[in-house]
């Protein structure tokens, strides 16, 4: 199957034109990478965003991959000399995993199971009798088959005829989607507590769920991944199950009717196989498909709510290029401190001793004000981790002659960076604690620059990312990762080789090339000069060109995101208004005197033509927020602090489907549940806050023994 009816199958499940989808598959396979055709193909794609250009390339994956599964089924029919063109037919048309394998099932090779067994004694014919009632003394029937292929009884006869029609119960289509559908309607997922392990402290966690139950469709991803954690670790048990009377009564009424003066003995024996056959082999293996699809489903949630995390982490409001002190804050250890330059650079770093046990504030205090004026630091960034809150309250006391901003900063996943190839290859001199305040200093500097050094999964902003598909997880984080880059733009003459890899088109290689060429032949000075970099060719260069910036560079256009492809058009503009290319750059009013349609091309559209506009309105636009000033309420710096009632500033930490954590300054993140985000309905948090938003919470509960706050932030406007 070719690309075409892959085109037509994804235009369908999307909702979206067949023309778009066909061009963008069509881009895809030429190698173009989504940020790619996003921003700079729109006319083709019919100005499809991200998330709709990677559900095109994640489908056409899927199908390819059922493709290649209904070429291996096709196969082992043929071999079986057993495919007829109703069954090709059959399988042509059908795009669903399960009912490909449910059509498979009676020609799948198994193992010797009791039907097998009850075939090889030649109990087929009786098998056939009592499944369409035909005898009316089916004992009679059965005694026939009695003394031969090792059958011993009537008993032994009967029992292998139903052992037979239960399999094919079992690999009828219409009673597995019968299954399914009651599955999907009414199966209860419940957990229980294995008993040795109760009382454990370990146990303590998944208290909620020692005796749980509720529809299986109304169970949250955040729930269901506890409950298998538990079970993983020994600690509960799940079921997953339907009404099974109801279940079992539905899968008679696809028996053949009883005929007219039927045998009730033989209708009995018949329903028995049926019992049989939803107990023993129909409801075991729907319940693993559903442990599977909901387990699915609940990866998907929570893939989703760690991606838009990281999104909203990776996008975090920069300081921009400052001179900045980095603080790893801690009590016995003392706080090491590190200066850095404009472009994130170490330039000092030694340690200070303000807190118990040792207690030099005065020393620590003056060493700080040293190095702020020998450095000329500009902003002070103080991890958020032990000691974090008590060296805040120290630096007020700072007396300098431009008093720098102090900012907290998420020191998740420093310890992995500091002890990270990376870092030793950036500090090879330097311990694990200079390079961990390093990296919290640069965080200030430039988040996104600093955080793609380290594996999405340490950063902290994650729901049970441990316990989630690794395989789907890492390429989700990777796209959020190369969306969140080429959204924001590389300085070509500035980013490191983590922050090149992640630009369209180029990758580790490329980006080492990138890194070395330009230590030996110094900046860039223009985009056309990318070329001249070994390895990296005309089909890279057009992929990458738009997303990295050149400040200074001779052509204003090379710090813009105007892809080198499109120069042409605002020359032409440019020479249209007797101008420069500069002068239209610099001129608003010249550029409320373009009339765009007339630039309009078979090439060029008014998305790109509308894109190159607002690029010259604001070239280069960094589209992160502002950074803003934090300081946690004086009255709280411990959980025995909070009272109930309380109203206090924090910043959101983590978002899940079931709320949002908020750091209030106690060691202790508390939790704002979903219905207590907002004075309406919340479906769904992202939509109410986002990752280190500064918010005003009220306490509403404190369990000291579980160390959990509850939160709220309804009527506080």
């Amino acid at each position: 199957m070719d690309n075409k009816d892959f085109t037509t199958l994804i235009a369908k499940a999307l909702q979206i034109r067949e023309q778009y989808v066909g061009n963008t598959l069509q881009l895809l396979e030429e190698g173009c990478t989504i940020p790619f055709i996003a921003r700079y193909r729109k006319e083709r794609t019919g100005n499809l965003n991200e998330v709709q250009i990677a559900q095109i390339s994640e489908l056409n994956d899927k199908y390819k991959e059922l493709q290649k599964r209904k070429d291996t089924i096709v196969k082992t029919i043929n071999e079986q000399e057993k495919m007829t063109p109703e069954l090709q037919q059959r399988i042509d048309q059908c795009w669903d995993a399960n009912e490909l394998e449910d059509i498979y099932l009676p020609y799948k090779p198994k193992r010797r199971t009791r039907a097998q067994v009850a075939r090889e004694q030649g109990l087929e014919p009786l098998a056939q009798t009592l499944l369409f009632q035909r005898e009316r003394d089916i004992e009679q029937a059965a005694r026939r088959f009695v003394g031969s292929n090792g059958v011993e009884s009537i008993e032994q006869a009967l029992q292998g005829a139903k052992d037979i029609i239960a399999e094919q119960l079992s690999e009828n289509q219409q009673s597995r989607q019968l299954l399914r559908a009651a599955f999907r309607r009414q199966a209860v997922i419940s957990s229980k507590v294995v008993k040795a392990k109760q009382d454990l402290d370990e146990a303590q966690k998944y208290r909620d769920y020692f005796d749980f139950s509720e529809p299986l469709r109304r169970c949250s991803s955040h729930r269901l991944l506890a409950m298998r954690r538990g079970e993983d670790e020994g600690i509960l048990r799940i079921d997953i199950s339907p009404d099974d009377d109801d279940c079992m009564t539905r899968l008679k009424r696809n028996l053949p009717p009883m005929p007219h003066g039927g045998s009730r003995h033989c209708r009995q024996l018949l329903e028995e196989a049926a019992d049989d056959s939803y107990k023993r082999l129909l409801k075991p293996s729907i319940e693993t498909e559903f442990r599977q699809l909901s387990k699915e489903r609940a990866d998907n949630d929570a893939i989703l709510v760690f991606a838009e995390n990281l999104r909203q982490l990776l996008l975090s409001a920069p300081l921009g290029q400052k001179r900045v002190m980095g603080i790893d804050p801690g009590f016995r250890t003392g706080c090491k401190v590190v200066c850095l330059d404009e472009q994130g650079n170490l330039l000092h770093h030694e340690a200070i001793f303000p807190h118990p046990p040792v207690n030099k504030r005065m020393q620590a205090l003056v060493a700080v004000e040293r190095m702020v004026e020998r450095h000329h630091i500009e902003a002070i960034a103080v991890g958020n981790g032990t000691a974090s809150r008590e060296t805040m309250e120290f630096l007020k006391d700072l007396s300098t002659t431009i008093p720098p901003r102090i900012f907290t900063v998420s020191e998740d996943g420093a310890s992995v960076y500091s002890a990270s190839q990376t870092a030793r290859e950036e500090f090879p001199d330097e311990d694990v604690t200079v390079r961990g305040a390093v990296s919290i200093g640069r965080r200030l500097i430039d988040p996104l620059a600093e955080l793609v050094k380290i594996d999405p999964k340490s950063i902290g902003v994650g729901q049970y990312q441990h316990d989630v598909d690794q395989k789907k997880l890492k390429h989700s984080l990777d796209q959020t990762v190369e969306s969140c880059v080429n959204l924001v733009g590389v300085n070509l003459n500035t980013a490191s080789q983590h922050l090149l890899a992640y630009v369209s088109g180029l990758g580790p290689a490329l980006a080492k090339n990138i890194v070395d060429y330009r230590k030996e032949h110094g900046a860039f000075a223009s985009r056309p000069q990318l070329m001249k970099v070994p390895r990296l060719g005309a089909a890279a260069y057009q992929q990458c060109a738009g997303f990295l910036r050149i400040p200074n560079a001779k052509n204003p256009l090379d710090n813009t995101a105007v892809h080198p492809e499109s120069y042409h058009i605002v020359e032409q503009m440019a020479k249209d208004h007797h101008c420069t290319v500069k002068q239209l750059i610099d001129d608003k009013t010249l550029q409320r005197s373009i009339d765009i349609e007339r630039y309009v091309s078979d090439d060029t559209g008014l998305p790109t033509l509308n894109d190159i506009m607002t690029e010259l309105d604001k070239p280069g636009r960094d589209p992160r927020e502002q950074i803003e000033e934090f300081e946690f309420d004086p009255r709280v710096k411990d959980i025995d602090d909070l009272e109930t009632g309380m109203v206090l500033p924090g910043i959101i930490t983590n978002i899940t489907n079931f709320g949002a954590f908020v750091d209030i300054g106690v060691h202790h993140d508390g939790l704002v549940h979903i219905s207590q985000l907002a004075d309406k309905y919340v479906s769904d948090p992202t939509q109410v806050v986002k990752l280190h938003q500064h918010v005003m919470v009220k306490v509403i509960d404190v369990d000291h023994r579980r160390q959990r706050i509850s939160l709220s932030m309804r009527e506080l406007g």
